[in-house]
């Protein structure tokens, strides 16, 4: 078991390394006012959200304690950047303030993940 929960730990990494990676990519273009929500972003995030739900099942299932708050608080955020990342992909352009919340966002789901206990 694991193993699995290790293989599935990678995968959601990569899920926020593409969403934040999308993100850091768009950075120049956002001071321009040319920035755009990409496909990588989108995909980074649904897999960061399927993996996730993924994992609180494979820890429960283990057997090991699950810190619930902290899973809603993260699956909040997650949330409210995969609308924001959904509804505005076919955008041309899209507001600095939005990419700079899902920027920001990201950045404090990275955060609680690691630095809360």
């Amino acid at each position: 078991m694991d193993v699995l929960i290790n293989i599935v730990v990678a995968l959601h990494i990569i899920g926020i390394a593409s969403l934040l990676g999308g993100f850091l990519t768009q950075m120049k273009a956002m001071a321009a006012g040319t920035a755009r929500f990409t496909p990588a972003m989108l995909h980074g995030a649904l897999t960061m959200l399927i993996t996730g739900v993924a994992l609180v099942g494979l820890n429960q299932a283990d057997g090991q304690t699950v810190n619930n708050i902290k899973i809603g608080i993260k699956l909040a955020l997650l949330v409210v950047i995969l609308g924001l990342v959904y509804v505005k992909r076919d955008e041309e352009t899209v507001e600095k303030g939005l990419l700079a919340a899902v920027g920001g966002l990201t950045v404090v789901n990275i955060f609680i993940a690691t630095v809360w206990v």
